[in-house]
């Protein structure tokens, strides 16, 4: 039986300092709003050490497993969002299980196709309100006594940790007061303001595409379209390289190059992720599924002119319009396998977004899930992302299968949480490195439609990736 319990205190500073006090953690977890824009910003969360860890490979009924897994852990909904869970990934090669999809291409990496680390205590930052919450649940304990007892050990374990490691943080100094009915945190001292060296890195990503195939693989995928099989197909290439960067400075130079609404860091053991991804790919709050696709990107100009030229270019183009159009009615049939009749809308058709290195336009899509379904049959009916795959996806997913030449692993898989109280919140693993002892993977791509131009599509790829070449060689946004 849980027994929630938590401490609040004032906190003005970001959650940056506090990454940086528990990086070194078992299994630390980051889901950082770097961003911070009111719409979608307002919280961070962090955690370490969970109480369990759900791994699985190939394994078609992996949601089915989760689901049985949650059960045995479950919260009274409440208002906030995510009070500890279930935090982790689910690899796009998932999605091949998933939809009996053949394999083509080779598993180089050999990553878990799901892993989901399960937190009984996590710490959360209400950006709005300047507060930060630590929540401790009792979980995985199943008497309510060992329950209350283990619940207040977390709550003050965490709180202790965060002032010890606060002492000897070269960003922040914290010291913290916690008594009966009060709670606070002051701030003692800032050593240095938050920021990345400007130190030139020796890093020379490879693709595993040359150019020249990566314009024949777009001739093939517009046959694919002539022919009648897609509408459009997503087409990436993946980059590789050695660093000596650890995965936490890594993570700090794209945060800093490439600021997004749903960055994350998460150390899965022996391997990291590390996303600055800017696309929400489902959010749920107990009743109401939302998901905001992306279809259309335009570089940042290098002066104001050149600026406004790139964003009036994207807002009309017709291609990328199409493109949006195409996946905003693949999301709204998928959404309708589980949401309530008639309660689906697009709320919002095409918004423009600015980035530190690119132009985003997105929409944004909403539903009600049917009473009888639960967010894993959420997950199900959704998974992977239709602005990653193509339309109709299926077939969409077996011309990636045959055209790309590796797995993607989690290259356009998901990123979040599933929390004890019935929410969901999952990211898009795009603009996102993968760390794997001193060798780093990234992967970009983007929509292909019947009158893409195969060299616009290929330097489309590279304008994604300046977030991640600027944080390899030390550049701010």
């Amino acid at each position: 039986m849980p027994y929630l319990t938590w401490k609040s205190f004032g906190w003005k500073m970001g959650a940056w300092p506090i990454f940086e006090a528990i990086k070194g953690k078992q299994n630390v977890f980051f889901l950082d709003s770097s961003l911070r824009r009111p719409a979608l910003g307002r919280y961070s969360f962090l955690g370490f050490e969970p109480f369990y860890i759900f791994k699985a490979k190939g394994q078609k009924d992996s949601l089915d497993q989760l689901r049985g897994l949650l059960r045995c852990y479950r919260l009274a909904n409440t208002k906030f969002p995510f009070l500890g869970g279930a935090v982790g990934y689910l690899a796009y090669d998932f999605g091949l299980s998933l939809e009996n999809i053949k394999e083509k291409t080779k598993d180089d990496l050999g990553l878990p196709d799901v892993f989901f680390g399960f937190y009984d205590t996590i710490i959360a930052i209400d950006h709005w309100q300047r507060k930060l919450t630590v929540f401790s649940t009792g979980f995985p304990e199943k008497s309510s006594f060992l329950a209350k007892k283990r619940s207040e050990q977390r709550l003050k374990q965490f709180i202790q940790e965060l002032s010890n490691q606060g002492r000897h943080s070269s960003c922040v100094t914290m010291s913290l007061r916690v008594a009966a009915g009060d709670a606070a945190i002051s701030k003692t001292g800032l050593l240095h303001p938050f920021g990345v060296r400007n130190d030139k890195l020796a890093v020379k990503p490879v693709s595993n595409f040359t150019k020249e195939k990566y314009l024949k693989a777009v001739t093939k995928a517009k046959d694919y379209i002539k022919k009648g099989d897609i509408y459009q197909v997503n087409l990436s290439q993946r980059f590789s390289a050695q660093t000596p960067l650890s995965s936490f400075d890594l993570y700090q130079k794209l945060r800093q190059a490439s600021p997004s609404d749903f960055s994350a860091y998460l150390d899965c053991g022996d391997f990291q992720i590390i996303s600055s991804s800017p696309e929400r790919f489902l959010n749920f709050d107990g009743k109401k599924v939302s998901t905001r696709p992306m279809k259309g990107t335009r570089p940042r100009g290098t002066n104001p002119r050149a600026d406004a030229r790139h964003k009036r270019d994207l807002l009309q183009s017709p291609k990328d319009k199409a493109e949006l159009l195409m996946i905003v009615d693949l999301l709204r049939n998928d959404l309708g396998r589980v949401c309530k009749y008639g309660s689906i809308k697009v709320s919002s058709p095409r918004a423009l977004e600015a980035y530190s290195t690119v132009y985003q336009t997105t929409a944004s899509i909403e539903g009600i899930l049917h009473p009888e379904k639960d967010r894993l049959d959420l997950l199900k009916a959704c998974f992977p992302g239709g602005s990653i795959t193509g339309c109709p996806k299926i077939r969409s997913m077996q011309i990636i299968e045959e055209l790309e030449p590796s797995r993607r692993a989690i290259y356009t898989g998901s990123l979040g949480y599933l929390s004890f109280n019935n929410t969901l919140d999952l990211n898009i693993l795009i603009r996102t490195i993968l760390k794997k002892s001193d060798k780093i993977y990234f992967q970009t791509g983007g929509g292909i439609v019947a009158d893409s131009q195969a060299e616009n599509e290929y330097q489309e790829t590279l304008i994604k990736t300046q977030g991640i070449f600027r944080a390899l060689n030390g550049e701010s946004a």
